[in-house]
């Protein structure tokens, strides 16, 4: 009752990947720091700008 992909990827394949890459992802931003400098505000735009605001706001949302 096994069935074979034709690509030759799978459900575990994609879970093998997922679980190696993930921890490799948080290091990866633990050792840059993870946070860039944001940019200075356009204000001639109406739309949400990625300023040192916004950021400030979006790590206290965090759980």
């Amino acid at each position: 009752m096994t069935k074979k992909t034709e690509d030759g990827a799978s459900r575990r394949d994609f879970l093998k990947m997922a679980a190696t890459a993930a921890p490799a992802a948080a290091v990866v931003v633990a050792t840059t720091g993870g946070a860039a400098e944001a940019a200075e505000p356009d204000l001639s735009s109406d739309k949400m700008q990625d300023t040192a605001h916004t950021r400030a706001y979006f790590d206290s949302a965090r759980f």
